[in-house]
């Protein structure tokens, strides 16, 4: 018995990195996966890969008709959705000085807009439903400041201060909303990020992976966590420690 058997998931930016890793995990344990991508190649060849059980669909996050769209095509086909995995997002090094506005609307846009769009149009159906999970996925940029990467660390704060006022929202709904902060995690993001040396100063020697962080989210996405909401669920070989 799966620990996810006849749960419907939407797992956003789920074509590679840590979306791919969390769809994996899921299909193991027995989910219906849908994943959103704007990477269209990566998303089938990603849903190819692990079977009938997942389905792709090509997504902007930012865009409200799209989101409308995606959530109405998963509930018209399936009935129902258990599970949200806010997981699609942007990393850029850039301090504040060198920040253009458009590199933070982009970043804002993306990280923050596309969560709450998520949150939003997935809490209906869960609320009328009478259950749901939404994981949001940080970072550790959201616990601390980040003097690197300005407009990515004020969005992930952003997802962290959104998760706690939708626990609330929601905590008498069945509704659970909890966010995942992972640190330095061996992904093509972080390759093509630039960010020299990613396992200096972790204290446990080494960058993390994708399916670390995946363990984390398949417990918030199980009944496991049925009494976990409103909190950070850090995954950082003790970096903030």
């Amino acid at each position: 018995m799966g620990r996810l058997d006849g749960k419907v998931t939407l797992i956003t930016g789920g074509a590679r990195g840590q979306g791919a890793a969390e769809a994996e995990r899921f299909v193991a344990e027995g989910a219906t996966v849908y994943i959103t991508d704007v990477l269209r190649e990566d998303g089938r060849a990603t849903a190819k890969r692990l079977g009938d059980a997942v389905t792709f669909l090509e997504h902007d996050v930012t865009s409200e008709p799209e989101w409308e769209a995606v959530v109405s095509s998963i509930v018209e086909a399936e009935g129902r959705l258990d599970v949200l995995v806010n997981n699609a997002g942007v990393f850029k090094i850039a301090r504040v000085l060198e920040t253009s506005l458009d590199d933070w609307n982009r970043m804002i846009a993306i990280n923050q807009t596309g969560v709450f769009l998520g949150i939003r149009e997935c809490g209906r159906v869960m609320k009328e439903q009478g259950s749901g999970s939404i994981i949001n996925i940080s970072s550790v940029a959201g616990l601390g400041g980040v003097g690197i990467a300005h407009a990515y660390a004020a969005s992930k704060w952003a997802v962290r201060g959104m998760t706690k006022s939708a626990s609330l929202e929601f905590a008498r709904s069945g509704v659970r909303v909890n966010s995942v902060h992972p640190g330095i995690i061996d992904t093509d993001m972080m390759k093509e990020s630039g960010v020299p040396d990613p396992a200096a100063g972790i204290p446990m020697g080494r960058t993390g992976t994708a399916d670390e962080v995946a363990n984390v989210v398949l417990f918030l996405a199980s009944d496991e966590s049925s009494y976990c909401t409103g909190h950070e669920f850090v995954v950082d070989g003790a970096l903030k420690a």
